[in-house]
């Protein structure tokens, strides 16, 4: 009775414009941070342009929240809309850590794993951009959203893979001969992986939004 009455409540549909906003700016942030991993005299611009979109995501951010306390019929369960915008949020604080961090470093120069986690989060932050208006209609969609996260979880593996394949060469050239690199690079490759662990949690969130409402 309860899913029947609010099927026929009229719906906030902001949300889901809202929600392609914050998955939009997630990618720009995300492929500027693919850039700066090129490294050279760009690395500070494109640290730049990941702070500036990480303060759009908040803000947007921000505006679910408020909409969440305000609207009466949400179209899905308001833990489940909170939990959802709060962990695509995530992503992009974890991007803004690793900017920090590769400004706080100085770090100019990136290593081939690094550079393809990049790639990793760059994609991962498009499945996102994807999914999101599959919500719109999620009994027809269902399959693909499911497909997406799965697809997520993947890359997922891959940049655990990527890693530890970057520490253990990280290791090899620079353990005995220069520590501070290695810690610096074993700092970076931790940031780049966080990242990609929470998109691993949007997929989570959604896919869990499905099985509910499915």
């Amino acid at each position: 009775m309860l899913r029947w009455f609010h099927a026929i409540m009229p719906k906030e549909k902001r949300f889901f414009e809202l929600f392609a906003a914050h998955s939009k700016v997630v990618v720009a942030g995300a492929e500027a941070m693919r850039a700066m991993l090129e490294g050279g005299e760009v690395v500070e611009k494109y640290c730049q342009i990941v702070m500036d979109r990480e303060q759009d995501a908040d803000n947007i951010t921000r505006e679910v929240r408020i909409a969440v306390r305000r609207t009466f019929i949400t179209p899905f369960d308001r833990g489940d809309i909170t939990d959802l915008i709060t962990s695509m949020d995530n992503t992009i604080d974890q991007m803004q850590k690793a900017a920090k961090g590769i400004l706080l470093f100085e770090v100019k120069s990136f290593t081939p794993q690094m550079r393809e986690m990049g790639d990793t989060i760059v994609q991962c932050a498009k499945l996102v951009e994807e999914a999101i208006p599959l919500l719109r209609s999620i009994n027809a969609q269902a399959g693909r959203i499911s497909e997406i996260c799965e697809r997520i979880s993947h890359l997922e593996g891959r940049a655990d893979e990527l890693h530890d394949l970057g520490l253990k060469e990280l290791f090899r050239l620079h353990s005995m001969s220069n520590s501070t690199t290695f810690f610096i690079g074993h700092e970076i490759y931790d940031h780049l992986e966080k990242v990609v662990d929470r998109f691993d949690d949007v997929g989570n969130e959604i896919h869990g939004i499905v099985i509910e409402h499915v």
